[in-house]
């Protein structure tokens, strides 16, 4: 690997600890190469040891593309636009009642409601329980090609609708829905989407925005939503990864999902991590299946001097 840097496979199909690289400091061409080829072999890739400030944080994340606003529908952090605050407490301003939980809730591809979701995320830990508050990936393309290939035959003609609402059992509290009002994004895209570096397929599936399988009876699209949430949460495709201060975790948002710990909220500790994402492109699928956008407009890259960001939350 360049420059001395070394990746260490994690987990069969995903996850690697990249180490021997400073990302306070300006990255070589060639470090920016080997970085961007682990990332799309592992589709996570982790980082300890790294306490950047926001700046430098900020820094890091523009030297592999450009970074969108935090949030395109929750805001972002005082002062630095490009930052989205991960805070403990975030869920609770935004819900109220009681989740029905099933083994995919909670489970994600960042804002896929987008015509374009983010290329990539990079989240920085900053307060760090003592225990507790593991975040954990899976392989989308891991789980694409486990199936059988008539069902992959199948969903490759299909489109699933991508929208912001409450987990299942909750109930939005006004200001969510007042901002997912001002920055409405809904989205069809194809099931399977193709990666445009590797050329592998993945499943499109993000169980916390995909609502339907269009073209499908409600209860056909019920059903086929559910084993595919089931399928794509297998352990096998997974990492589990233990945060600690100054960690870093990069992941393909084109190839992976992820799930947020469910144990925070049971523990009397806070934790609070800062997010950039890379501004996207529109996913394709096979055969020249397509994305369209039902509502909304594509998530741009945040100019400093020009576009306007989403009403600030505070770290």
């Amino acid at each position: 690997m360049s420059e001395n840097i070394s990746v260490e496979p994690l987990a069969r199909h995903i996850g690697a600890l990249i180490t021997g690289v400073d990302l306070r400091a300006p990255l070589s061409p060639a470090q920016v190469t080997a970085i961007r080829e682990a990332l799309v072999q592992w589709k996570v890739i982790f980082f300890r040891d790294q306490h950047l400030s926001h700046d430098q944080h900020i820094a890091f994340a523009r030297q592999f593309g450009e970074l969108t606003v935090g949030h395109p529908v929750f805001g972002s952090v005082q002062d630095y636009p490009h930052i989205y605050s991960v805070a403990k407490s975030r869920f609770g301003t935004r819900f109220e009642g009681a989740r029905l939980f099933k083994p995919w809730t909670g489970w994600h591809t960042d804002v896929t409601a987008a015509i374009n979701p983010p290329t990539a995320s990079i989240l920085r830990g900053v307060t760090i329980p003592p225990y507790g508050g593991d975040t954990q990936w899976t392989s989308l393309e891991a789980a694409y090609d486990a199936l059988s290939p008539t069902l992959r035959g199948f969903l490759e003609t299909l489109r699933g609708e991508h929208r912001f609402t409450p987990p299942e059992g909750q109930a939005g509290k006004r200001e969510f829905h007042d901002q997912v009002k001002a920055r409405e994004l809904v989205s069809l895209h194809p099931l399977v989407r193709i990666h445009p570096e590797s050329g592998r397929k993945s499943l499109f599936v993000s169980p916390g925005f995909l609502k339907r399988i269009d073209g499908l009876a409600p209860r056909e699209s019920e059903q086929l939503l559910a084993l595919l949430f089931e399928h794509v949460i297998r352990p096998e495709f997974t990492v589990r990864f233990k945060w600690t201060e100054g960690a870093i975790a990069f992941w393909d948002n084109r190839s992976t999902a992820h799930l947020a710990p469910k144990d925070l909220a049971d523990l009397p500790y806070d934790r609070q991590l800062y997010r950039t994402t890379l501004v996207g492109d529109v996913p394709v699928g096979v055969n020249g299946l397509t994305s369209e956008a039902l509502a909304g407009e594509p998530v741009l890259a945040y100019k400093v001097d020009g576009a306007v960001a989403p009403s600030a939350e505070t770290a």
